[in-house]
Parts: structure tokens; sequence; C-alpha cells
């Protein structure tokens, strides 16, 4: 009988067989875990009824034990040799048996070493000792609940932070590279693999290293498909650790080697994880090895790899992207930055990324309008750093420009070393016989010296128009790309048609110098130059576009076919749609001319779910475009949003700011009647369209002048502060607090003006609930600083004060926090303000 579970032991048995030891109730009040340590009829120390039931020949007796483990520890943490008399026991435990006890002592580990690491202090290696050799034991435990729930909390241990770099390199990782082996059984060996790969993430990249010969050999498993299929899941993974020489080195090849096995999945698997390939690789390898072997996976003959490929295909395509060209990049979680770099940067000054909602378009979008002339280009900064890593010799006079460009370059900020800067190159090779292509040389770079004659004279025209902008970064990428297909062209017929060329060349010469002689005013240069890049942007061979590989492009132009939606998946153009902006990105709005047509089939889908993934992203197309291109092509598909159905407005709304902060004064102004329309929606119970709204009214309230807020944006904003749902009244209440910062412009009319109405509307309000809002308002005025503390106390505080009797308790208590809101902003402003005295009701009611 002394083996047997008395009656209450049962009971807690069975109810925590029910609802678990983490899900007790108020049901099961007065049962602890720990009950089996109190004193009873055996005389027996808590230590020696421990031992009793931790090694009792009753299973459900050891099962209560394992599952109480953590409370165990803490009943005798106080002290310390009793603390190591209890782990001594639990590693007795771990070899019970029976499964059930060594899988219920696992899923106990995690809780344990989280204890442990808060009392680490009293009990430093107590985990590393007794704990970690459990975990790496049960990794080859016979029994597969016991294995998998081992695996489990070694993925906790290391997420958590809770086992050391040590362990993990002398204990756990030799037992894995034992279980991969070739002579290990293959239930061991596959399951040896998945947690190999999901520990990568969490090593460092030494032990990686150590990893990577063997997970070479996993990847070309001839029996085991599993084994292969995991190696292709994580290979991206393994890349972006281990770096770009051992990725080009070692797993390269086995990469290929996988995108061509015989079963599909594995192919899939490397469609998925390519981008990530790819951001590992040099340009070089991207470009002649990656895209060809992309390509193949576009047309594989199985439809589950052609659909992740191209789900793939516009992630694939920005990896070719140089954020130094456009100034601009794009984070992990979509959010598009700027390249932090500047002129300062020359004299020490450190910079960190500014998000977009930091005016940077005012440096990146104003594409010819030069305004901001301080600007200067990354790819000018760094080309001492690039001549240097190409083994170009820098010129003399810039030597020490060069040698401080080295020092403060950090490579951390850039996906990829920067662009060489072959200026120098191209005025070198003037003078010199037509070249060969050599084995390595792009082939879009000698394509585009096949252009024709009126082509290159329109290229000439252009460029002599943005002459006068060169001080703007983006038309600085423009002139390079142009200059490089003329100069390329102008080579290619000097070689071929020598003497027919240089008399074209010098009846052009001709032609420019004599217009530049007849007077022609800048404003017509610059108007004949926008309309010159606009016909060029429509009508030039895509052999202009010298980015990424054309098959890449045609590929990912073709998903707005109608047939690719049958054959290969019903929600291409929704993917298409996604990428869109990192390709635009990646090709710079030079080459904008390719993505226009796809973008306006895209923003007239019939599918709504394509339209809005367009309006969730076209504040970002904008930023990446610039005003003029936003102007003639964003806009008409802006105002098109505007007009659809919600599930595609909400796209525009939630970013309706970023969006109009890019457009010219004249045009944003044109929004101030449409504005209004936001208030009406398909479902009115759709509150959260509305309280996006407010939330949007804040930002867009700064770009529009005081009387333009007065007649246009303060009634939407007073209509929200009388919305039914509560979540839109209080962040409408901070909206109408806005329109006061006209007293900084110096309408002060406008602003008596507002006052007034709002105490008519709200402070006499007969409701209780008109009243309060008041309060709110005058609370988030003082808060928000929206209006001097003396026009506050002059027009808005005798009613706020009046508030003070109302009958209604919630509005005294909303009154009374205002009060104490603008004495304690009174009181930080009083040494150094001149505000005047507020009236003597004020200082005895406060």
């Amino acid at each position: 009988m002394s083996n047997q579970l008395n009656l209450p032991q049962l009971s807690f048995f069975f109810l925590s067989r029910k609802v678990g030891f983490d899900d007790y109730g108020s049901e099961c009040d007065g049962i602890r875990i720990t009950a089996f340590l109190d004193a009873g009829r055996d005389n027996l120390t808590p230590l020696g009824r421990l031992e009793k039931y931790a090694f009792s020949e009753n299973v459900f007796n050891r099962q209560i034990v394992a599952r109480g483990l953590l409370d165990v520890l803490r009943e005798f943490s106080d002290n310390e040799n009793d603390f190591i008399s209890v782990m001594e026991t639990v590693a007795r435990m771990s070899e019970d048996g029976e499964p059930t006890v060594r899988a219920e002592l696992m899923e106990q580990v995690p809780n344990i070493a989280m204890f442990l690491h808060e009392s680490q202090p009293n009990f430093p290696a107590a985990f590393s000792r007794y704990l970690v050799p459990i975990v790496v034991h049960y990794l080859t435990d016979p029994n597969n609940q016991v294995r998998k729930t081992s695996q489990a909390a070694l993925l906790v241990l290391l997420e958590q932070g809770l086992i050391c770099k040590g362990d993990m390199e002398t204990k756990v990782c030799p037992v894995l590279l034992d279980l991969t082996e070739p002579s290990s059984d293959d239930d061991y060996k596959i399951e040896a693999v998945a947690i190999m790969c999901k520990l990568v993430t969490m090593l460092s990249k030494e032990t990686v290293e150590q990893l990577l010969q063997r997970f070479c050999e996993l990847c070309s498993d001839a029996r085991l498909f599993q084994v292969r299929k995991v190696c292709a899941a994580n290979f991206g993974e393994f890349c972006s650790i281990v770096g770009r020489d051992a990725t080009e080195k070692l797993l390269m090849s086995k990469f290929f080697d996988l995108c061509s096995d015989s079963l599909w999945g594995i192919r899939k698997a490397c469609a998925d994880c390519f981008m990530i390939v790819s951001n590992s690789t040099s340009p070089e390898v991207r470009r002649t090895k990656l895209s060809p072997l992309f390509s193949s996976l576009i047309s594989d003959q199985s439809r589950w790899v052609r659909q992740a490929a191209f789900q793939s295909l516009g992630r694939f395509i920005s990896t070719f992207a140089n954020p130094s060209s456009m100034g601009l990049y794009f984070k992990e979680d979509g959010t598009l930055l700027e390249v932090p770099t500047c002129p300062s940067d020359r004299l020490g000054h450190k910079h960190k990324p500014t998000a977009k909602h930091t005016h940077c378009h005012q440096s990146m979008s104003r594409g010819n309008s030069g305004s901001d002339s301080t600007h200067t280009h990354p790819q000018n900064q760094h080309a001492g750093q690039a001549r240097n890593n190409n083994n170009l010799p820098p010129t003399n006079n810039k030597n020490k420009e060069t040698e401080q460009t080295d020092q403060n370059f950090n490579s951390f900020l850039y996906w990829r070393p920067p662009l060489v800067d072959i200026s120098q190159e191209l005025e070198m090779l003037k003078g010199q016989g037509p070249r060969t292509r050599t084995e390595g040389e792009k082939e879009e770079e000698v394509v585009v010296s096949s252009l024709d004659p009126a082509t290159c004279s329109q290229i000439q025209k252009v460029l002599d128009c943005l002459q006068p902008h060169m001080d703007d970064p983006d038309v600085q990428a423009q002139v390079q790309v142009l200059s490089a297909a003329l100069k390329a062209a102008q080579l290619e017929s000097q070689s071929e048609e020598e003497g027919e060329s240089k008399s074209q060349s010098e009846e052009e010469g001709q032609s420019e110098s004599q217009s530049e002689e007849e007077g022609q005013s800048e404003s017509q240069s610059e108007e004949e130059g926008e309309s010159e890049i606009t016909s060029l942007n429509h009508s030039c061979p895509p052999l202009l576009q010298n980015v990424i590989p054309q098959q890449l492009l045609d590929q990912y132009l073709s998903m707005t076919d109608p047939a690719q939606a049958q054959t290969v998946d019903t929600e291409i153009a929704k993917h298409c749609a996604f990428s869109l902006p990192g390709v635009a990105l990646t090709l710079g709005r030079q080459n904008w001319h390719c993505l226009k047509d796809t973008y306006e089939t895209l923003a007239t889908d019939v599918q709504w779910k394509v339209r809005r993934t367009l309006a969730f992203s076209i504040h970002d197309l904008a930023l990446i475009l610039g005003d003029q291109l936003t102007a003639a092509d964003l806009v008409p598909i802006f105002n098109g949003f505007l007009k659809d159905l919600d599930e595609v407005r909400i796209g525009v709304l939630k970013h309706l700011y970023d969006f109009l902060k890019l457009l010219h004064a004249e045009n944003r102004r044109e929004y101030l009647y449409q504005l209004q329309e936001f208030m009406v929606t398909d479902n009115s119970r759709n509150w959260r369209f509305r309280y996006q709204l407010a939330e949007q009214l804040i930002l867009i309230m700064e770009l529009y002048s005081h009387d333009d807020v007065y007649n246009y944006l303060r009634q939407i904003a007073l209509t929200l502060c009388s919305d039914k749902v509560s979540e839109v009244r209080w962040i409408s209440y901070q909206l109408v607090g806005m329109p006061f910062k006209m007293y900084a412009c110096g309408a002060h009319e406008l602003g008596l003006n507002f006052s007034n109405e709002l105490i008519i509307r709200f402070c006499h309000c007969p409701k209780w609930v008109g009243r309060q809002a008041f309060a709110f308002i005058c609370q988030a005025i003082v808060e928000e600083d929206c209006m001097p503390m003396d026009q506050f106390a002059q027009h808005l505080l005798p009613s706020l004060l009046s508030l003070s009797l109302d009958p209604v308790a919630n509005v005294r208590v909303l009154v009374a926090k205002a009060l104490r809101q603008t004495n304690e902003l009174r009181c930080e402003l009083s040494p150094v303000s001149d505000m005047r005295q507020p009236p003597k009701c004020f200082k005895q009611r406060a």
C-alpha cells in the first residue's frame, strides 16, 4: 500500500490529467503540486518524501513529481545543499524507463531553466551541469515523443538565450554531427537535420562553419529526399550566416543541384529561399549564374514550382538594386528609408537612417526642380572606395579625399559595395577603337550600343536639358545611364562609319551651338527636356534598361497576362502588385517606362485585392518616382482609388499624408474638396475608417494654410468629435486642437472665431457628452501646446471653469483633469513666460 496513491493524491492526479498543471482554475483551489512533500504518517523529511515518490513503482507518482519539479525547486531554493540534492534527483529521474515520465520531465526543462536563470547568482552552473546533458541525451532517445519534446525544449532554450555558446559548441553540436552521419538511423538523421537547420539562425558564424561541411554532404543525400528537402528549405539561412565567400565556394554548386532535383517539393523550396541566397552572392554571380537558374524555375514543369518562382520573382529582382543610386532602400518590414549619407559624412558626422515620414522626399522626390542642392549622391561619396575595391588607380588630386572616404565607409549600411564610378574610364575610351566583348562582360552593357542615330540625337538633347539640374542626385543617376548608352553608341558608330559619324556629330554640334546663340530661354529648355524625357520614357527600347537581365523583367511583366492566372496562380497579379515598388526602386525612375503599362493594368484589375495592394503602396512608389512622374502617372490612379471600394480606399487613406506631402502645393490643394468624401463609407459601422481619417488629418493639417484648414478641414474635425463611437471621438479631440496652431501664423481672428464655435457647440451643449467633449478638447489643446497659454486663458479658460459646477459628475471630473494639466503647464512656463495672470476664480477652483 505504501507505493499506491492515497485518495487526495488520486483526486489531484486525475484533475491534473484533465486540465494540466498550467490550467488550474478555481475548482482546484487548495490543491498544491508539492502537496506530497507535506508531513505524513511516514515520518520522512521532505527530501526523503521526494525520493519516495520520484522513484516509486507506481508510474503515476513519478509523473506527478516530474510535473511539479519547478515548484519543488522553489520549495528548496533557500538551502543550497537541498537544492543540489533536488537537481541530482532530477538527473536520476531522467533515466526513468517510462517514456511518459521522461516526456513530462522534458516539458518542465524550459521553465526550470528560466527559474535558474533568474536565480543564477545563487546557482551559477546548475543548468549547464544538470539540465543541458538531459536535453542532449534525449535527442537520441528511442521514443519519438521524448525526442520531439527535447527538440522543442532546445529551441525554446535558444530563443530565450538560456543556453550558453559553450554548451552549444561542446555538447549540442557534436551530437547533431553524430546523428547526421551517413551510417546514422534514418529517423534520427531527418530529425537532426531539421533541428540543425533551425539552430543555424541562433548560432554564431564560427559555429555554423563547423556544421557547413556536414550540411553540404546532406544536400547531396541521394537516399533520403526528406533530408534534401529540409536542407533546401533552410538553404538561405546558411548562406546569410556563412557569408559570400563560403556561399560561392561551397554552397552554390549544391544549390544548383537542389534546384534541378527530381522532386518538385525540393525545387519549390529552392524557389522560396532564392532571394536570401541571391543576397549572399556577388553581383556578377547573381547576374550570370543565378538569373539563368531562376529562369529555369520559372519555366518548371511543375505548376507549384512555377507558382513559388513567380511569387519570389519580385524579391529576386530587388536584390539587383543599388541603394546608393536612388538614395532609398526597403527594410525587411517594408519601410522605405533614405540611405544615411550626406556631405557632412566627410567631416566625421554620423547619420542614422531616416524614415520616409521625416521629409526625406524633400531631397529625393523633386526630380528636376533642383530644390536641394546640398544633397550629395552616395555614388560620388564612395567613388574612392569603389575604385580601391576594383583595383582602379585613383587620381592624384583626390588621394586624401579617397582615403578619408574609406575610413567613413561602413559596409553595414549597404546591401553590397557601391557601384563603380566609370566616368573616367569612359573618357579614356573616347580615343580608342572598337573593343570586343570579353567573356565575363555584361550583355546589357554591350547591347545598348546598337542605338540608331535618331535615338542618339534624342538622348543628347535630353542630356543638354538635364545639365542645369545636375545637383539633384536622381538627375545624376539618369544622366549616368543615358551618357553610358550614348557613349557606347558613339564608339561603335565611330568604328563602323568613322567619316559619316564625324560629319553627323559636327552637324549636331553646329545645330546645338546655333540653338544656344539664338537665345532660347532656360524655362523653354526645361520644358523641352521634360517632354523629351516623357517621350523617351514611353518610346525608348528596353535596350536602355541595363539594371537587371532583360529576361527577368520580361517574366515579371508577364505576370499580368490572364493566361498566367489560369496556368500558374489565380493570385499572380496580386503578387506582381505587391512586389512592384521594390522592382521600381531597383530599376530606378529613369526606367519607369518599363513598368508604367503594367502598373496601369494592375490598377484596373477586376480583383479588388490587387487594387488594394497597390493602394497601400502608392505612397512608396511616389517617393521612388519623384513629383513629376507622380503627377503625370500616379495621380490619375490615386484619384481612381479614392472612388473605389472601401477595401481599396483604406489603403489610400492609411498613407494619405505620405502621398499628399509629395505633391506640389497647387496639386495638393485640389484634394481639399475630396477629403469630405472619406466621411461616407459603404458600411456605416466601419468606424475604423473614420478613426484612420482623424489620424491622417492630424498630420495633413500642417500641409495647408490656416485659411484652408479653417474653411475645409475644420468642419470635418468638428463632425468627427460628435461621432457615435468613442474611439473616434477621443482621437478627434486631439484633431480639433490642431487648428489652433494658426495663432502661430498670426491668424488671431480665425482662432477667435474657432474658439467661439467650440464654446457654442460643445460647452453650451444641452447633452452632458458635448460638455464633456469640451473639457477633453481643452485638455488636448494644453497637452499638445496648440495655442499660447495667454490666448487659452483669455478665450477658453473661462468657459472651462464654468463647467466646474456642472450637474454631471463625469463632466466635473474631466474639468478637474484639464485644469490640473493647465496649472502644471503654467507652473512650468511661469519662470520664462510673460503669460498674463488667469482669473482669480481659476486659482480658487483649481
